[in-house]
Protein backbone atom coordinates (compact mmCIF):
# COMPACT_ATOMS: atom_id res chain seq x y z
CA UNK A 1 0.00 0.00 0.00
CA UNK A 2 3.04 2.38 -0.02
CA UNK A 3 3.55 2.43 -3.02
CA UNK A 4 0.12 3.82 -3.86
CA UNK A 5 0.58 6.29 -1.37
CA UNK A 6 4.11 7.57 -2.89
CA UNK A 7 2.77 7.49 -6.49
CA UNK A 8 -0.12 9.33 -5.19
CA UNK A 9 2.15 12.00 -3.70
CA UNK A 10 4.53 12.43 -6.37
CA UNK A 11 2.10 12.54 -9.35
CA UNK A 12 -0.31 14.84 -7.28
CA UNK A 13 1.18 18.27 -8.80
CA UNK A 14 0.55 16.94 -12.34
CA UNK A 15 -2.64 15.90 -12.25
CA UNK A 16 -4.85 17.17 -15.51
CA UNK A 17 -2.15 18.19 -17.40
CA UNK A 18 -0.09 16.99 -20.64
CA UNK A 19 2.82 15.09 -20.74
CA UNK A 20 6.01 15.84 -18.40
CA UNK A 21 9.50 15.42 -18.94
CA UNK A 22 11.22 12.18 -17.47
CA UNK A 23 14.17 13.94 -15.19
CA UNK A 24 11.04 15.71 -12.98
CA UNK A 25 11.60 16.17 -9.19
CA UNK A 26 10.24 13.69 -7.03
CA UNK A 27 8.96 15.81 -4.50
CA UNK A 28 8.23 19.31 -3.94
CA UNK A 29 6.45 21.96 -1.96
CA UNK A 30 3.74 21.38 -4.66
CA UNK A 31 3.11 17.69 -3.78
CA UNK A 32 0.21 16.09 -1.11
CA UNK A 33 -2.11 13.54 -0.46
CA UNK A 34 -5.26 13.22 -2.45
CA UNK A 35 -8.62 11.08 -1.87
CA UNK A 36 -5.88 8.05 -3.64
CA UNK A 37 -3.92 8.07 -0.16
CA UNK A 38 -6.91 8.95 1.84
CA UNK A 39 -8.95 5.91 0.55
CA UNK A 40 -6.15 3.64 0.20
CA UNK A 41 -5.61 4.07 3.96
CA UNK A 42 -9.52 3.51 4.97
CA UNK A 43 -9.32 -0.05 2.98
CA UNK A 44 -6.08 -1.01 4.89
CA UNK A 45 -7.67 0.42 8.38
CA UNK A 46 -10.70 -1.68 7.68
CA UNK A 47 -8.57 -4.82 7.11
CA UNK A 48 -6.67 -4.34 10.29
CA UNK A 49 -10.06 -3.63 12.55
CA UNK A 50 -11.77 -6.29 10.46
CA UNK A 51 -14.79 -3.27 9.64
CA UNK A 52 -16.69 -2.36 6.82
CA UNK A 53 -15.03 -1.10 3.99
CA UNK A 54 -17.30 1.29 3.13
CA UNK A 55 -18.08 2.71 6.66
CA UNK A 56 -14.70 2.71 6.56
CA UNK A 57 -14.14 4.57 3.70
CA UNK A 58 -17.24 7.24 5.13
CA UNK A 59 -14.92 7.35 8.07
CA UNK A 60 -11.57 8.51 6.25
CA UNK A 61 -13.03 10.98 3.49
CA UNK A 62 -15.07 13.05 6.30
CA UNK A 63 -12.40 12.82 8.36
CA UNK A 64 -10.45 15.03 5.52
CA UNK A 65 -13.20 16.58 3.72
CA UNK A 66 -10.93 18.58 1.41
CA UNK A 67 -8.16 16.78 -0.02
CA UNK A 68 -5.64 18.03 -2.67
CA UNK A 69 -7.81 17.93 -5.94
CA UNK A 70 -11.09 17.57 -4.05
CA UNK A 71 -13.13 14.02 -4.13
CA UNK A 72 -15.09 13.08 -7.26
CA UNK A 73 -19.06 14.47 -7.80
CA UNK A 74 -20.29 11.04 -7.35
CA UNK A 75 -18.24 10.37 -4.68
CA UNK A 76 -19.25 13.64 -2.42
CA UNK A 77 -22.83 12.92 -3.30
CA UNK A 78 -22.24 9.29 -2.16
CA UNK A 79 -20.26 10.61 1.28
CA UNK A 80 -23.48 13.43 2.18
CA UNK A 81 -26.26 10.60 1.36
CA UNK A 82 -28.28 9.36 4.23
CA UNK A 83 -28.11 6.23 2.52
CA UNK A 84 -24.85 4.88 0.90
CA UNK A 85 -26.44 3.28 -1.91
CA UNK A 86 -23.99 2.12 -4.60
CA UNK A 87 -23.49 4.61 -8.01
CA UNK A 88 -22.58 1.94 -9.94
CA UNK A 89 -19.32 3.60 -11.35
CA UNK A 90 -16.78 2.00 -13.39
CA UNK A 91 -13.81 5.00 -12.72
CA UNK A 92 -10.70 4.12 -11.47
CA UNK A 93 -11.26 5.09 -7.89
CA UNK A 94 -12.03 1.48 -7.16
CA UNK A 95 -8.25 0.41 -8.41
CA UNK A 96 -6.54 3.27 -6.92
CA UNK A 97 -7.56 2.32 -3.08
CA UNK A 98 -7.27 -1.93 -3.22
CA UNK A 99 -3.42 -2.27 -3.13
CA UNK A 100 -3.71 -3.41 0.81
CA UNK A 101 -5.62 -6.48 -0.29
CA UNK A 102 -2.79 -7.88 -2.35
CA UNK A 103 -0.84 -8.00 0.57
CA UNK A 104 -3.05 -9.02 3.93
CA UNK A 105 -5.02 -12.30 2.30
CA UNK A 106 -3.14 -15.32 1.66
CA UNK A 107 -4.81 -17.18 -1.10
CA UNK A 108 -6.11 -16.19 -5.02
CA UNK A 109 -10.01 -16.42 -4.14
CA UNK A 110 -9.78 -14.77 -0.72
CA UNK A 111 -7.83 -12.12 -2.39
CA UNK A 112 -10.60 -11.53 -5.00
CA UNK A 113 -13.41 -11.62 -3.01
CA UNK A 114 -12.24 -9.11 -0.67
CA UNK A 115 -10.75 -6.76 -3.58
CA UNK A 116 -14.97 -7.16 -4.99
CA UNK A 117 -16.13 -6.19 -1.86
CA UNK A 118 -13.76 -3.24 -1.30
CA UNK A 119 -15.13 -1.93 -4.30
CA UNK A 120 -18.92 -2.46 -4.01
CA UNK A 121 -19.85 0.31 -1.89
CA UNK A 122 -18.76 2.54 -4.23
CA UNK A 123 -17.83 1.14 -7.51
CA UNK A 124 -20.42 -1.70 -8.60
CA UNK A 125 -20.21 -1.35 -12.43
CA UNK A 126 -18.30 -4.69 -13.38
CA UNK A 127 -15.74 -2.75 -14.95
CA UNK A 128 -15.54 -0.74 -11.77
CA UNK A 129 -14.89 -4.23 -9.68
CA UNK A 130 -12.65 -5.64 -12.73
CA UNK A 131 -10.01 -2.96 -12.02
CA UNK A 132 -9.86 -3.64 -8.50
CA UNK A 133 -9.53 -7.29 -8.74
CA UNK A 134 -6.91 -7.35 -11.23
CA UNK A 135 -4.73 -4.81 -9.42
CA UNK A 136 -5.37 -6.39 -6.42
CA UNK A 137 -4.24 -9.81 -7.99
CA UNK A 138 -1.23 -8.86 -9.44
CA UNK A 139 0.23 -7.61 -6.12
CA UNK A 140 -0.53 -10.85 -4.68
CA UNK A 141 0.78 -12.92 -7.76
CA UNK A 142 3.76 -10.56 -7.85
CA UNK A 143 4.53 -10.46 -3.89
CA UNK A 144 4.27 -14.34 -3.58
CA UNK A 145 6.24 -14.72 -7.09
CA UNK A 146 3.81 -17.09 -8.39
CA UNK A 147 4.37 -15.38 -11.92
CA UNK A 148 7.38 -13.82 -13.09
CA UNK A 149 7.59 -9.90 -14.68
CA UNK A 150 7.46 -11.63 -18.24
CA UNK A 151 3.96 -12.62 -17.88
CA UNK A 152 1.74 -9.88 -16.35
CA UNK A 153 0.85 -9.17 -19.90
CA UNK A 154 -0.40 -12.60 -20.68
CA UNK A 155 -2.17 -13.14 -17.22
CA UNK A 156 -3.85 -9.88 -17.75
CA UNK A 157 -4.84 -10.33 -20.83
CA UNK A 158 -6.16 -13.92 -20.59
CA UNK A 159 -7.94 -13.26 -17.02
CA UNK A 160 -8.83 -9.49 -17.53
CA UNK A 161 -9.33 -8.88 -20.86
CA UNK A 162 -7.04 -5.77 -20.81
CA UNK A 163 -4.83 -4.84 -23.50
CA UNK A 164 -1.56 -2.90 -22.89
CA UNK A 165 -1.04 0.42 -24.38
CA UNK A 166 1.71 1.84 -26.38
CA UNK A 167 2.75 4.34 -23.60
CA UNK A 168 3.48 6.65 -26.12
CA UNK A 169 0.62 7.23 -27.81
CA UNK A 170 -1.68 7.88 -23.84
CA UNK A 171 -2.87 11.02 -24.47
CA UNK A 172 -5.45 13.33 -22.73
CA UNK A 173 -7.18 12.06 -19.23
CA UNK A 174 -8.44 9.19 -18.54
CA UNK A 175 -10.54 7.99 -15.20
CA UNK A 176 -11.87 4.48 -16.17
CA UNK A 177 -10.58 1.31 -14.83
CA UNK A 178 -10.69 0.35 -18.33
CA UNK A 179 -8.33 2.86 -19.60
CA UNK A 180 -5.97 3.17 -16.36
CA UNK A 181 -5.51 0.06 -15.08
CA UNK A 182 -3.74 -1.18 -18.49
CA UNK A 183 -1.92 1.83 -18.48
CA UNK A 184 -0.45 1.52 -15.01
CA UNK A 185 0.18 -1.67 -15.52
CA UNK A 186 2.39 -0.91 -18.93
CA UNK A 187 4.49 1.59 -16.64
CA UNK A 188 5.44 -1.12 -14.67
CA UNK A 189 6.69 -3.47 -17.31
CA UNK A 190 8.62 -1.02 -18.77
CA UNK A 191 10.21 0.04 -15.92
CA UNK A 192 13.27 -1.31 -14.41
CA UNK A 193 12.31 -0.03 -10.84
CA UNK A 194 9.95 1.46 -8.26
CA UNK A 195 10.97 4.89 -9.19
CA UNK A 196 11.16 3.93 -12.91
CA UNK A 197 7.56 2.91 -12.69
CA UNK A 198 6.37 6.23 -11.05
CA UNK A 199 7.94 8.19 -13.40
CA UNK A 200 6.51 7.05 -16.12
CA UNK A 201 3.38 6.78 -14.79
CA UNK A 202 3.65 10.27 -14.28
CA UNK A 203 5.41 11.09 -18.07
CA UNK A 204 2.22 9.93 -19.83
CA UNK A 205 0.55 12.69 -17.92
CA UNK A 206 -3.72 13.41 -17.38
CA UNK A 207 -4.65 11.33 -14.36
CA UNK A 208 -1.15 11.31 -12.97
CA UNK A 209 -1.92 11.08 -9.42
CA UNK A 210 -3.90 7.69 -9.42
CA UNK A 211 -2.30 5.74 -12.62
CA UNK A 212 1.18 6.46 -10.88
CA UNK A 213 -0.89 5.28 -7.15
CA UNK A 214 -1.86 2.11 -9.28
CA UNK A 215 1.66 1.36 -10.77
CA UNK A 216 3.24 2.14 -7.43
CA UNK A 217 0.65 -0.53 -5.83
CA UNK A 218 1.96 -2.64 -8.61
CA UNK A 219 5.50 -1.98 -8.87
CA UNK A 220 6.34 -2.33 -4.72
CA UNK A 221 5.20 -6.05 -5.31
CA UNK A 222 8.28 -6.48 -7.53
CA UNK A 223 10.95 -3.47 -6.46
CA UNK A 224 12.19 -2.74 -3.57
CA UNK A 225 10.86 1.02 -2.74
CA UNK A 226 14.35 3.13 -1.98
CA UNK A 227 15.03 4.22 1.54
CA UNK A 228 15.00 8.17 0.97
CA UNK A 229 11.59 7.84 -0.95
CA UNK A 230 9.54 6.29 1.89
CA UNK A 231 11.15 8.66 4.44
CA UNK A 232 10.09 12.03 2.07
CA UNK A 233 6.76 10.50 1.27
CA UNK A 234 5.84 9.86 4.73
CA UNK A 235 6.53 13.17 5.87
CA UNK A 236 3.36 14.47 3.90
CA UNK A 237 1.05 11.93 6.46
CA UNK A 238 -0.78 12.84 9.25
CA UNK A 239 0.23 10.92 12.28
CA UNK A 240 -2.96 9.09 11.91
CA UNK A 241 -2.49 8.15 8.50
CA UNK A 242 1.26 7.44 9.05
CA UNK A 243 0.00 4.52 12.20
CA UNK A 244 -2.43 2.80 9.68
CA UNK A 245 0.77 2.47 7.54
CA UNK A 246 2.86 1.45 10.62
CA UNK A 247 0.44 -0.85 12.01
CA UNK A 248 -0.01 -2.65 8.31
CA UNK A 249 3.13 -3.23 7.57
CA UNK A 250 3.53 -5.22 11.13
CA UNK A 251 0.43 -7.40 10.67
CA UNK A 252 0.97 -8.60 7.24
CA UNK A 253 4.40 -7.77 5.64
Amino acid sequence: MLGAIIGDIIGSRFEYGGRNMPNFQLFTPECDITDDTICTVAIADAIINGADYGESLIKWCNKYPFPLGGYGSKLTAWLKSTQQKAYDSWGNGSAMRVSAIGWAFDSELKTAKEATKSAKPTHSHPEGIKGAVCVADLIFLLRTKRIVKADVADIVKERFDYNMPVLSDVKGMHDSCMETVPQAIECFLEAESFESTIRKAVEIGGDTDTTAAIAGSIAEAYYPIPQDIKEKALKYLDNDMKAIVAEFFAKFR
